[in-house]
């Protein structure tokens, strides 16, 4: 099994049209990946491309429509390139000679705070004015490029590695919830949501991750739950279960072993796990008209049963009976989280463990939502805090 795409550094190339956003894509991957063409609009969706960064592993490369393209769907294609910039880890911002007449673009990368690499395409030579200029407007130095020449790829590779968030990746799933020597017992139930002959990703995270901190890893499913613990020696130090039965294996589970759920390791992991925690208080706050987003970012063909379409509407039903719920998947997130009058369209925004999300991207949700007044929380927070046993979850740090 390959680097998930969740966990990889997502690096996307913005600027304006015909700056030469696709070239500087090929020349990079070091293939013809990307279209190119002095046509304005050529690059209508973002182009994703995996490669590896020398010592850093996988990465992906984003290349994106242009800014300012005065096309009929331009503006269709700048919300798919402002969705980009959310994810990206690292923004390459691209200019020209040829395209310095606006770069008011520019504010939409630099307001998110991102590590920025600005670069200078189309390099000829040596343009004290418009290197200045773009110095001026991003703070640094332009790496300049000639992708026709072959000119810049390495100094462009390095500045690119140096750029990299120094945090990127080093958290731990488990956090501080274990150490070597632990004995972890795993509750996961294979549901019809399971991939057949396949554990899901959280699960295969947390069971690497024990692994290389020296833990004696035990699993079982929730049917095999007590007989497992009965045949254990020792209570286990943590028992990580799926949200789902926490309730069950809380009820059973030894006194003195912890527990906590694999949905809430992934809140912590993905996103602010204390904005999570602090939402899921809103919960109490729900009464008759009150409106709840739930958010998931897997794509799948919702099944019986569940979680997100099924079991916490059910759940946030027998709180509030006439509550108003809507869904969203993927990247599909409302742009606007407040209404034309400044009001708040959502009481409350409930979202997955955004395992297939990348870090940057479930901050950015979360950052948005803070912005509207709109708390949020994590499936496995919410489930939780229903069952009252919140408090008694083990959160990470």
């Amino acid at each position: 099994m390959g680097t998930p795409d969740s966990l990889k550094l997502q690096i996307g190339i913005f600027g304006a049209a015909n700056s030469g956003k696709s070239s500087l894509l090929n020349f990079l991957t070091n293939q013809e990946f990307s279209i190119v063409s002095d046509v304005a609009g050529t690059t209508a969706d973002p182009v994703r491309k995996t490669m590896e960064l020398p010592g850093d592993g996988p990465c992906i490369f984003i290349d994106t429509a242009g800014f300012g393209d005065g096309t009929e769907l331009g503006s269709m294609r700048e919300e798919k390139t402002i969705e980009s910039l959310k994810r990206s880890d690292i923004a390459i911002a691209v200019f020209s000679a040829d395209t310095m007449a606006d770069t008011s673009w520019y504010e939409k990368i630099a307001k998110t705070g991102k590590p920025v690499v600005p670069v200078l395409t189309k390099y000829q030579k040596r343009d004290s004015n418009i290197e200045e200029k773009i110095q001026k407007l991003t703070g640094k130095t332009p790496v300049p490029v000639n992708t026709k020449e072959q000119i810049g790829k390495q100094e462009l590779l390095d500045t690119i590695i140096k750029a990299i968030p120094k945090d990127f990746n080093n958290r731990m799933v488990t956090a501080n919830l274990c150490k070597e020597g632990d004995c972890v017992l795993l509750v996961m139930p294979q549901d019809i949501q399971a991939p057949r002959g396949r554990l899901i990703l959280p699960q295969v995270q947390v069971i690497r991750e024990l692994l290389d901190k020296k833990c004696s890893v035990m699993s079982c499913t929730t049917d095999m739950y007590v007989q497992t613990l009965s045949l254990m020696k020792d209570a286990p130090n943590l028992i990580i279960t799926d949200s789902q039965v926490v309730k069950y294996v809380y009820d059973n589970k030894p006194q003195a072993s912890p527990l906590t759920t694999f949905s809430i390791l992934m809140a912590a992991n993905k996103g602010d796990i204390k904005a999570f925690k602090d939402g899921a208080e809103a919960i109490k706050a729900l009464k008759s008209g009150s409106k709840v987003l739930i958010a998931e970012a897997c794509t799948h063909s919702p099944m019986e049963e569940d979680i997100g379409r099924v079991k916490i509407p059910r759940m946030l039903k027998k709180l509030v009976p006439d509550i108003m719920i809507d869904f969203v998947r993927g990247t599909d997130f409302p742009n606007k989280l407040l209404d034309e009058n400044g009001n708040k369209k959502y009481d409350l925004i409930i979202h997955c463990g955004a395992c297939m999300f990348n870090r940057t991207y479930m901050l950015q949700r979360q950052k948005e939502a803070a912005s509207a007044g709109i708390p949020t929380t994590n499936y496995g927070v919410f489930i939780s805090a229903f069952n009252n046993i919140l408090d008694k979850v083990q959160i990470p740090e």
